[in-house]
C-alpha cells in the first residue's frame, strides 16, 4: 500500500510513503508560471504523470480554505489548486481523505497555530527521516515536511479508526529511524 500526502497550494508539496511509514519520494507541487499575469498555477498534467507514477492506492491532503486576510486574486487561485487536485486524484482513482491542520498536527505531535510551526514541521521530518534530511534542509521545504507529515498523520488516523487495530496485512505506522 502506497499512500500519498499533499500539502496544497502553489507552494505546496506531494511526497509518497508506504503503509510503514517509510518515505519513499517528495517532490514540490508542479507550479509554471502560466496563469494570468503570469501568476505561478498548478499544472495538471505534470500532476496526474506524479499521481500515476507514485500508484498510490490512497491521498490524505489538507483541508484548507481561504483566509479573510486573502485577495479574491489568491483565494481564487487556492481554489483552482484544490480543484486541479481533487479532478487529477479522482480520474487516477485515487480516494481522497481531507485532514484539517489541526488534525494532521495533532497527529504527528505539531502544536496546531504555533507560531514556528513551519519549521517544526521540517524539524519533525528530518527527525522521522535523518537520512531523507536533504529533502528538507532549505525554509522554502516546509511544504514537502508537510506533505510527507500529512501521510504519516493519514495512516494514524485509520489506525485509530480501527480502534487501535490496523486491518490484516498492514503494519503500524513507525517512525522511520526509531528503534
Amino acid at each position: 500500500m502506497f499512500v500519498l500526502g499533499v500539502d496544497i497550494g502553489n507552494t505546496g508539496a506531494v511526497a509518497l510513503i508506504d503503509e510503514s511509514g517509510e518515505l519513499l519520494e517528495v517532490c514540490d507541487m508542479p507550479c509554471l508560471d502560466d496563469g494570468p499575469k503570469g501568476r505561478p498555477s498548478v499544472n495538471a498534467p505534470l500532476l496526474a504523470a506524479i499521481v500515476a507514477r507514485a500508484g498510490a492506492t490512497q491521498a490524505y491532503v489538507e483541508w484548507v480554505g481561504p483566509r479573510p486576510t486573502d485577495g479574491a486574486v489568491q483565494a481564487f487561485a487556492f481554489g483552482r489548486c484544490k480543484g486541479v487536485l481533487e479532478g487529477v486524484l479522482a480520474a487516477g482513482g485515487v480516494p481522497v481523505t481531507f485532514l484539517t491542520p489541526p488534525q494532521w498536527k495533532r497527529l504527528v505531535g505539531i502544536a496546531p497555530g504555533r507560531a514556528g510551526a513551519k519549521d517544526a514541521a521540517r524539524s519533525e521530518a528530518i527527525r522521522r527521516w535523518p537520512g531523507q534530511a536533504a529533502f528538507f534542509a532549505r525554509v522554502k521545504d516546509d511544504g514537502r515536511a508537510e506533505a510527507a507529515l500529512i501521510a504519516v498523520a493519514g495512516l494514524k488516523r485509520e489506525g485509530e479508526r480501527d480502534h487501535g487495530h490496523f486491518s490484516a496485512g498492514q503494519a503500524a505506522p513507525r517512525a522511520i529511524g526509531a528503534s
